[in-house]
């Protein structure tokens, strides 16, 4: 039987995992590493990986960056990628490569909380916020393989932005929760998060103003794309039983009558939904996009 070899190559660690290339939710991990220092370190992980695996029929990677075909353009935390056509490493294989928050959503919809759904939102929010967005059938992916980018969506027309992060990052996610947690001396935002899940007040009461730009965030993408589901991964569904009430009447607010209340669902894959997706990616080839 044929198999593809899936890569998520993240900010810090690199994962690897065989699947089958029918049926590829059922994945085989080959293990995890530091990310590779450099493109040379990249290159020789890939060989000796392909290695391991034998044969294969297809290779899918995601990386945590704007991808357009199979060449990263810019990849904010492996700047070294920067430029650099992935499917040019392995010339004699099929190549499927995207954002992992695309990915992610590849997954979900082919087997997970999106399965059957033509239409889904995915906001994966940990250090940074990764999105993405299946429209009737399709990732969308846009001109230049950024669309959706949700973690610089702005609901503050006086902030003056940053180059490296967009709003949304900046008020609710990694930084945004350390930086409150520390407020209560707690240790991070994942200790803030277990605060408010164990009822803790002060915690609760502090996630509202993530929670909030959150709610406005996801009006907004309900506002132009009335999906079916909002799908909501990272350590932000960790404490989603206390975040979700409070994103859902946040962006109830900003929403008219016929679209308030969308519907919220934790992902499947949980932090497997990368690899998940970049297996399922691989199966697929090049119109990996091409969900239904």
């Amino acid at each position: 039987m044929s198999r593809v070899l899936a890569i998520d190559l993240g900010g810090t660690r690199l994962r690897a995992a065989l699947a089958d290339a029918v049926g590829p939710v059922d994945i085989e991990e080959l293990g995890s590493w530091p990310a590779p220092e450099g493109l040379d370190a990249f290159a020789a992980k890939l060989g000796a990986l392909r290695a391991e695996a034998g044969p294969v029929a297809g290779l899918g990677i995601a990386v945590p960056g704007l991808v357009e075909g199979s060449r990263c353009r810019w990849i904010p935390n492996l700047p070294w990628l920067d430029g650099v056509d992935l499917a040019e490493l392995v010339p004699d294989l099929t190549v499927a490569v995207g954002n992992d928050a695309q990915f992610a959503l590849v997954a979900e919809a082919a087997h997970g909380a999106a399965a059957m759904l033509r239409n889904a939102v995915l906001l994966a929010v940990g250090t940074g916020i990764g999105s993405a967005v299946l429209a009737e059938g399709r990732i969308v992916r846009g001109a230049h393989g950024g669309a959706c980018s949700y973690g610089w969506a702005t609901a503050d027309p006086d902030d003056a932005g940053e180059d490296r992060s967009g709003w949304l990052e900046r008020a609710a996610a990694g930084r945004a929760l350390d930086a409150l947690a520390g407020e209560l001396g707690l240790a991070d935002g994942a200790a803030l998060m277990q605060a408010a899940r164990n009822g803790n007040a002060a915690a609760l009461e502090a996630l509202d103003g993530p929670a909030a730009a959150l709610g406005a965030a996801i009006a907004s993408a309900v506002a132009l794309l009335d999906p079916e589901a909002v799908l909501l991964a990272g350590g932000v569904a960790e404490a989603a039983d206390v975040l979700v009430p409070k994103i859902r009447a946040a962006a109830s607010r900003h929403l008219p009558r016929h679209l308030r209340d969308p519907e919220i669902r934790v992902g499947t894959f949980g932090s497997r939904a990368g690899i998940v997706g970049a297996a399922v990616a691989g199966a697929a080839g090049r119109e990996w996009w091409r969900i239904r």
